[in-house]
This record gives C-alpha cells, structure tokens and sequence, in this order.
C-alpha cells in the first residue's frame, strides 16, 4: 500500500513540475496581457472609490424588484456575499485544476488572459455607466443618515489612490450595473464553455440566479443594476470571445501550445501533462514505417500482376 502511495505521489509532484514549465512558459509569452488586466482591475477599483464622493444619499427609487423580494435586512446582508465568494474561490481553484489532474481542457494562463479580457471590456462600460449618472444608493450606509454615504474631502491623493478593503465593501454611487454579476457571469460563461461536468455547470447557472435575486434582497442594488448586467455581460463575452484566438483543446490529446508571436503553434511533447501514452516522434516514426511497409506490399502486388 505504502509502495503504491509513494508512486501515485511521485506522478503527481512530476505532472506537477511538467505543468509549472508549461505555464512559465505561457506566462513569458502572454505577461502583458495578465500585468495589463491586473492594472484595469485597480482602475476599476479606483473609479469606483472616486464615484464615492460625488455620492449624495436620497430617497431610494421606485423599483420592481424591491416590491416583488422581501428584504433580507441588514443581519442577513453577509448571504450573497458569501454565495458570491463560493462561486469566486470555485472558479479560481478550477482553473488550477490542470496542476494536479490528468484529465485536463486548459491551460491556466490562457484561461485567465480570456477571463481579464472579458472583465475589463464589462468593467470599461460600467465605469462609464455610473459616473454618467450617479444614483442614490439603495444599501443600508449608503441611505440618508449614515455617515458613510458621502466620504469627505481627501487631504491628500495618497488618501484617493488607495483601495481599502473597507471602502470596497462600502461602496455607494457604483450602481449601474453590478459588479458582483460581473465577475459571477463571465466565470459561469466560462466554465460554461471550458468546463467538463455539466452537472456544475447547471448549478453554476442555477447560482447566478440565486445570487442576482441575493442583491437585489439585500438592497445592494437595484433591480436595473442586476438586469443590466445579464445581458450587457452576456454580450461583451460572447464578441470578445469571437475576437480572441481560440484555445486548444487539451482533452483532445493535442500537443499544441500557443506560444510564438508570429501567431503559429508551437508542438510540445509532454505526455505528462496531457495524459498522452505515446511520444510524438515515435508516433511520426511507426506511422513512416507503416507508409514504407505499405508501399512494399503494392510494389510486391503490381510485380505480381506483371508476371515477375
């Protein structure tokens, strides 16, 4: 037993090592493209703190959404954001699953360009949403009375640059349309596409659901917020998607890896992290001698036929 645990483990930390060489490798080759949806995740963060202090609390707007849920209040305000944290951590820990599995479709650093090219087209209209009009925020501190829903002056621009985990979650003035559907749309479009249970990826859709009603309960958003997202997020994936160069598929046995500038692939021969059984060059080699061994047999045939 303790043999065979020592050789499944062996597999592993080698499948492992393999898989980190293939993704350094696609990280050299795409790190701009990560670096630079990094930067647009911190100007996002920043436009929204900034909308912050052109926030004037008011009465909350007339809306469907409130008249049709009951509201959770604010003791139960945590819910959505603990369903929106599941599905977070869940999609980042799948696409790191081709470290440790055999069976595998993508690859980590390719996923990860599409997901930051997704988030920063939606993000660049939300931006230009919600400073182009700036809501009374419908959520409990952003609501008349609370001392947070208006930031004062900032002495100096250290004090604007700097993204605070408090004001992320106290947020007011970045209605239009919600980030949390954001993030939660392009993960499930993309597991969606990419993922292999369809089990889950009912369930993802089912939580999607669940999550935007969660908001809009919790009075973190209106109603035009959540539906705005759906088909605004739903539309930029899906011609973002179209512009991008398809991935290979590594559940097809493909040894294909994406990774000269000139737009060619580039063969890889690691069976280890496709789970291939056969080398490629072994593979060209009997299939050179099939072809000999067949144009042997049709030379002996056609010397028959002759008489010799």
């Amino acid at each position: 037993m303790s043999l065979y645990i020592g050789r499944e483990a062996s597999k592993l930390w080698k499948r492992i090592c393999a898989e980190t060489t293939t993704e350094i490798n696609l990280l050299l080759e795409n790190w701009k493209y990560i670096l630079g949806g990094l930067i647009c995740q911190y100007i996002h963060g920043l436009a929204a703190r900034s909308v912050h202090y052109f926030h004037r609390p008011g009465p909350i707007l007339q809306d469907t959404g409130f008249f049709l849920l009951p509201e959770l209040g604010k003791e139960r305000a945590y819910v959505s954001e603990t369903v929106f944290t599941f599905v977070f951590l869940s999609f980042v820990l799948w696409t790191f699953h081709p470290f440790i599995l055999k069976s595998k479709k993508i690859y980590t650093v390719l996923i990860w360009v599409r997901v930051l090219a997704f988030l920063v087209a939606c993000q660049f209209l939300r931006i230009i949403t919600f400073y182009s009009t700036i809501l009374p925020g419908p959520n409990y501190h952003c609501r008349e009375g609370s001392r947070l829903a208006t930031l004062p002056r900032p002495d100096n621009l250290l004090e604007v640059f700097l993204i605070i985990p408090r004001g992320v979650l106290y947020g007011c003035g970045d209605l239009i349309f919600s980030s949390h559907m954001i993030f939660s749309l392009v993960f499930v479009r993309t597991y969606q596409k990419y993922g292999s249970r369809r089990f889950i990826k009912q369930c993802a859709w089912l939580i999607a659901v669940a999550q935007s009603l969660l908001i809009i309960a919790s009075r973190k958003h209106y109603t035009v917020d959540v539906i705005v997202a759906w088909y605004t997020v739903n539309l930029v994936v899906f011609f973002v998607d179209h512009k991008l160069p398809e991935m290979p598929d590594r559940s097809l046995g493909g040894l294909v890896l994406p990774l000269s500038k000139d737009g060619r692939m580039r063969e890889e021969g690691t069976k280890l992290i496709n789970g291939n059984s056969g080398d490629p060059i072994d593979r060209r080699s009997r299939s050179q001698a099939n072809g000999k061994v067949n144009e042997d047999s049709d030379n002996v045939h056609v010397d028959v036929l002759d008489g010799n």
